[in-house]
C-alpha cells in the first residue's frame, strides 16, 4: 500500500509540474506576443542580393498558424512573395549598393510558367542595368532552369547537370481499385472537356480530355522554349530537350558536361568555386567559410525597400482552391475574401480594384460570395481590372467575370468553363462485407444521398439539372461579361482549357501584362496619375504573436531537402505521387457540393498550397457528404 501511495505522490507532481511548465510557457509566450512589435527594416550592406530560393516562388504565401510553428508542424518549405522578389530586383537595378545579384537555385521548388516570366523579366532589368546576374544549382529543372537562363553566367555543379522534363506527365486513375472495393461513384456534370471527374469514373483519360490536354502542354512548351532561346540564345535547348539521351551519350553519361556542350550552362564548379566567383564582382565576405561573398540577404532587401501600401488602387488577391468559409492567405477562402474585400470598401478610400487570380477554382458558391463582393465594388462606382496570373480556371474565372478588362499572359491556364458534382456511396463495398441497408421513406429525397444504401433516380436526375442549371449560369456570366452570346461561350466553354494566348484570341482575356500593368490600367480607368498609383494589398494580416513565432521560426528553419540528382528527382516525384493520391481521395468525400474545378491546372502552377474548410451552400446541403 506504501508503494502505491509514493507512485501516486510522484505521478501528482509530474502532473503538477507539467501544468506548471505549460503555463510558464503560456505567459511566457502572451508575454511576447503583446509586446513584440515589428522590428524596423535593418540597414542592408552592399554585395550582391542573395536569391537563396530553398523553396516555391507563390502569389501569396500560406498563413501558417503560430501553433503549428511552435509544435514543428509548419511547411517544409518556405514560400516567397511572387510581388517581393519582383520589386526586390526593380529595386536593385538603380541600388549602387547591389553590385550583383545571385541566384542559388539548389533548393528552388518552382512557381509556375507566368511566375518564372515575370521574374525573368525583372532580371533582365538587372542586366540591362550593367550589372551581373549570376545563378547556380546542381541540377536545374524546367522553372529553375527557365530563371537561370536570364542570368549572365549559370553554372552547374560537375555532378549535375541540367534535365528538361518538357510539359505533360501523368495523371492517377482510381476506376479499377474504386470498383474492386465496390464503391459506387455518382456523377453529375456538364462540359465535353470537364475532366476532373475522369479519375473516378475511367481508368485513361477521354480522347477529347486528351486533345485539349496535349494542345494546351503543347502551348506551354513551345512559349517555355521561346522564352529560354529569347533570353539564352546559345544554348541549343530545342535539340537538348528533344534527344536528351544524346547528347548524355556524347559525353559518356556526364550529365553536366552535356549541359556545358549544348551551351545550356557556362561554368563547372562546386559552392565554394561558385561563391569565389561571385566575390570577384560583389566583394568578399568577413566569414572565412569557404565560397562566402559579401551578400544582402533577400528578406531585409524586401523590407527596407517596400513601399508602404496605403495606396488608393485595392488589390485582392484570389490564390490557391476556392473554398467555402474561412481561411487565412494562401486559400481563397470564399467569406474571408469577401469580408476582406467589403471592409477595404467601407474603411479606406479606394479609387478602383484590381482582382489578382492565381486559383484551379472550386467551390461555385465560394466562388459567387467573392464575385457579390466584386459587384459591390463595381457598384460604388470603382473601375475593376482583372490580372491573371499562372492559373485563373473555372472557379478562378467565375471570380473575374466582374472585370472591366483582364489581363492575362500568354503562359496563363484559364477557360475551364464547366461544372461539375460526385458523391460516393458505398452499398457495393458493404454488401462484399455482408452488410445490407434498409429503411422506410416519405418522400423521394428522404434519407438522400444514402452513401450506404445508394442514391435515388429522383436524386441523382435533380443533382444532374442543378448542375446544368449552374453550367447555364456561368455561361450567361461570361457571356455577359465578354459581350457575346450564351451559344458564342458555350462553343468555347464545355469545360475546356486554354492556354493565354489562344485565350486572347476567342475572347476570354483582353490584354496581355502582368499585374503592374494592371494597377496602371486602373489608375487610367480611375483618373489617376499611372506612375504615381500606389497599390493597397486587401488581405489578412497576421495577428502580432503568429508574426512573433514567425521571425523566430523562419530563422530556425532549415534549407529546403531539394532533388540535386536525376535519382534523387525520380524518389521526389514518388513522394508527390503519394500525397496527390492523398489528396485525390480527400477531393473525393471533402469537397464542396458543386464545383466549378480544374483538372488539368493542377500540374503547371506553383507547388500545392493546404487549404481546409467545409462545404456549404444549398447545393452542398442536399448533396450532404461534403462534410
Amino acid at each position: 500500500m506504501a508503494f502505491v501511495k509514493g507512485a501516486w505522490r510522484i505521478l501528482v507532481a509530474i502532473k503538477d509540474g507539467l501544468a506548471l511548465l505549460l503555463l510558464l510557457l503560456f505567459f511566457g509566450a502572451l508575454y511576447a506576443a503583446l509586446s513584440f512589435s515589428p522590428k524596423p527594416a535593418q540597414k542592408v550592406g552592399s554585395g550582391a542580393l542573395l536569391l537563396d530560393l530553398d523553396g516555391s516562388i507563390v502569389e501569396q504565401p500560406a498563413e501558417v498558424s503560430a501553433m503549428a510553428l511552435l509544435s514543428g508542424s509548419g511547411p517544409e518549405t518556405k514560400e516567397y512573395r511572387l510581388s517581393d522578389i519582383v520589386a526586390a530586383l526593380n529595386a536593385a537595378k538603380d541600388d549602387a549598393k547591389v553590385k550583383a545579384v545571385v541566384l542559388n537555385l539548389d533548393g528552388f521548388a518552382g512557381g509556375g510558367q507566368v511566375a518564372m516570366a515575370r521574374v525573368g523579366k525583372a532580371l533582365d532589368g538587372v542586366r540591362a542595368a550593367k550589372k551581373p546576374v549570376l545563378a547556380y544549382a546542381t541540377l536545374y529543372s524546367d522553372d529553375s532552369y527557365q530563371l537561370a537562363a536570364h542570368a549572365s553566367e549559370v553554372w552547374s555543379d560537375p555532378l549535375g547537370g541540367v534535365a528538361i522534363l518538357g510539359r505533360g506527365g501523368s495523371n492517377l486513375y482510381y476506376k479499377g481499385l474504386i470498383d474492386k472495393l465496390g464503391v459506387n461513384t455518382h456523377v453529375y456534370r456538364v462540359g465535353t472537356y470537364k475532366s476532373f471527374v475522369e479519375p473516378y469514373i475511367r481508368s485513361e483519360q477521354s480522347p477529347e480530355a486528351k486533345q485539349a490536354n496535349q494542345a494546351l502542354a503543347g502551348a506551354l512548351w513551345q512559349n517555355w522554349q521561346d522564352d529560354v532561346a529569347k533570353a539564352r540564345p546559345k544554348a541549343k535547348i530545342a535539340a537538348y530537350a528533344a534527344d536528351p539521351l544524346s547528347a548524355a551519350r556524347a559525353t559518356g553519361g556526364d550529365i553536366a558536361k552535356a549541359a556545358l556542350a549544348a551551351g545550356l550552362v557556362d561554368k563547372l564548379g562546386d559552392e565554394a568555386a561558385f561563391g569565389a566567383r561571385v566575390a570577384q564582382v560583389a566583394g568578399d565576405s568577413s566569414s572565412d567559410k569557404a565560397g562566402s561573398f559579401a551578400s544582402i540577404d533577400l528578406a531585409a532587401y524586401v523590407k527596407a525597400h517596400k513601399p508602404s501600401g496605403d495606396g488608393q488602387i485595392g488589390v485582392l488577391t484570389v490564390a490557391g482552391d476556392i473554398v467555402d468559409g474561412e481561411g487565412g492567405p494562401g486559400t481563397a477562402a470564399g467569406d474571408t475574401i469577401s469580408d476582406l474585400l467589403l471592409t477595404a470598401l467601407d474603411e479606406k478610400d479606394l479609387k478602383a480594384l484590381v482582382v489578382r487570380v492565381d486559383s484551379p477554382g472550386g467551390s461555385v458558391m465560394a466562388s459567387e460570395k467573392i464575385r457579390g463582393a466584386i459587384l459591390q465594388a463595381k457598384a460604388a462606382g470603382l473601375p475593376v481590372v482583372v490580372s491573371m496570373a499562372n492559373v485563373a480556371a473555372s472557379g478562378g474565372y467565375w471570380v473575374s467575370t466582374p472585370g472591366d478588362v483582364i489581363f492575362a499572359e500568354p503562359d496563363t491556364i484559364t477557360g475551364s468553363i464547366g461544372v461539375f458534382g460526385i458523391i460516393p456511396s458505398f452499398e457495393g463495398t458493404l454488401a462484399k462485407m455482408g452488410i445490407t441497408t434498409d429503411g422506410v421513406r416519405t418522400t423521394p429525397l428522404s434519407g438522400q444521398p444514402d452513401v450506404v444504401g445508394g442514391t435515388t433516380p429522383e436524386f441523382d436526375q435533380i443533382m444532374q439539372l442543378g448542375v446544368e442549371d449552374i453550367y447555364r449560369r456561368f455561361v450567361g456570366l461570361v457571356a455577359r461579361s465578354r459581350h457575346k452570346t450564351p451559344q458564342q461561350i458555350d462553343a468555347i466553354a464545355q469545360g475546356r482549357v486554354w492556354d493565354g494566348g489562344t485565350a486572347r484570341q476567342i475572347g476570354l482575356v483582353d490584354r496581355f501584362g502582368g499585374l503592374e500593368d494592371a494597377i496602371a490600367e486602373a489608375a487610367r480607368r480611375a483618373k489617376l496619375d499611372p506612375a504615381k498609383a500606389r497599390a493597397y494589398a486587401i488581405e489578412k494580416k497576421p495577428d502580432p504573436f503568429t508574426e512573433f513565432v514567425q521571425s523566430i521560426a523562419q530563422r530556425e528553419q532549415e534549407d529546403a531537402t531539394a532533388p540535386r540528382d536525376m535519382l534523387a528527382m525520380q524518389a521526389a516525384a514518388q513522394r508527390g505521387w503519394a500525397m496527390q493520391a492523398v489528396s485525390d481521395v480527400k477531393a473525393l468525400v471533402t469537397g464542396a457540393g458543386i464545383r466549378a474545378d480544374c483538372l488539368e491546372c493542377r500540374g503547371y502552377g506553383a507547388p500545392k498550397q493546404q487549404s481546409a474548410a467545409d462545404g456549404r451552400g444549398v447545393m452542398a446541403m442536399l448533396a450532404g457528404l461534403w462534410r
